[in-house]
Order: C-alpha cells, then structure tokens, then sequence
C-alpha cells in the first residue's frame, strides 16, 4: 500500500462558548415606560407623514385611547365597532376583562374615513399594503419610526401607548377600579401603578 502523503494536524478553530446579546434594561434605555398627552399627539402628526399616513395615525390614535396592547390593535376588526351607536367592543388578551367603549368624535371621523378607503376590503381594521393583517412586529417598527421623526429622545415602543392610556386617565381623576375595567386588567395590582404615580395626588401639598 503506498504510503499517504496526508498527515494529521492540529485543528486550528477553538470552540467558544456563544454569548448572546443581552438586551438593555427598559431603564437604560429610557427614563419612563408611558408616553404624556403631547408626545402622543406628536407621534400621531409625525406618523401622518408617513406613504399610509391615516391608517398609521389612526392606529397610534386608537392604541392610545383605548389602552390596546399592539396584539389587541392589530386584531380589531370592523365588526367590533358600531358605528350607530359609536361604541367599541374591546377583547382582551392575556385572560384580560373585555369591555365597551365609547368612541369619541374623531376617532368616529378617523374609522370611518379609514373603512371607506380600504383597498381590498378586509374583516380586519388595520390591514397592509397587500390587505393582510397588520402584523404587531410592523406595528413596533411604525412606532419607532414615528417616534424618530417627532423627534423625541428616547426609543418609542409600542406598549406605550396603553401605559400613556393609563397615566391620562389616572390624572383625570377616574377611580382605579373603573381605570381596571377599562383597560381590562384581571389584576388590580396592574391598575394601582397608575395611580400611584399621578401626579394630581399631590397637587395641593404646597397649597
């Protein structure tokens, strides 16, 4: 048999251990986890700009009044809405209460604009380009955009909106039970962070 010219060596590749990156904690990257009255409203003109500039402002607009986690939103469809009445019937997810809301003048001018220039039709409210579901993932990165050209300073994501619900009507005064059904926590623990941390608790301190 001849004999090889091939001859064993020492493997040069050292096999490591994978780190994954680890995401930032939400207070490294930013202060606070809601969103005030103005920020929304900036949010909901900078989205205007965008190539669907109604649905996006609309979608920032419902998500805000209605405290909707972006699953929610993106699952709402036209049957939920009664346009007779102006009330909304809100599902909630992760075993959450659902409820009735009403809806004020210009969401009403929003949804109905947004249901007439839907194209193709869809059962769904919020749907893409290609008339399929708006997916929570497109939703986030909507979000961000928005948040980039309003120029805030920290990283906008979706969730908070439902905590801006939240703080808004907290410091409007409404109870935390009624705040609870509203957003439809099983858990009123959920609730009592928002009133905790109005700020009308201590308006007359120095009065």
């Amino acid at each position: 048999m001849a004999k090889s010219h091939l001859k064993l060596v020492e493997p040069t590749a050292v096999n490591r251990t994978v780190v994954m990156p680890v995401r930032k904690p939400n207070a490294k990257l930013r202060t606070r986890e809601y969103l005030t009255d103005a920020e929304v409203a900036q949010l909901i003109e900078a989205a205007k700009g965008h190539r669907y500039g109604h649905r996006d402002a609309t979608m920032i607009l419902m998500g805000y009044r209605h405290g909707f986690r972006p699953s929610e939103l993106v699952d709402l469809r036209w049957d939920q809405i009664d346009f007779d009445t102006a009330m909304l019937a809100v599902r909630r997810v992760k075993r959450g209460t659902p409820s009735t809301h009403p809806i004020i003048g210009d969401e009403m001018r929003a949804l109905r604009r947004l249901q007439r220039e839907q194209k193709p039709k869809s059962a769904f409210v919020f749907t893409s380009e290609r008339g399929s579901p708006f997916a929570t993932s497109g939703f986030a990165r909507l979000i961000e955009r928005a948040g980039i050209a309003a120029g805030l300073k920290f990283k906008v994501h979706p969730h908070m909106l439902r905590h801006a619900c939240g703080f808004a009507l907290a410091n409007k005064g409404h109870d935390t039970r009624a705040l609870q059904a509203y957003l439809g926590h099983k858990n009123i623990q959920h609730t009592v962070r928002y009133t905790e941390l109005s700020a009308d608790r201590f308006k007359d301190f120095w009065r």
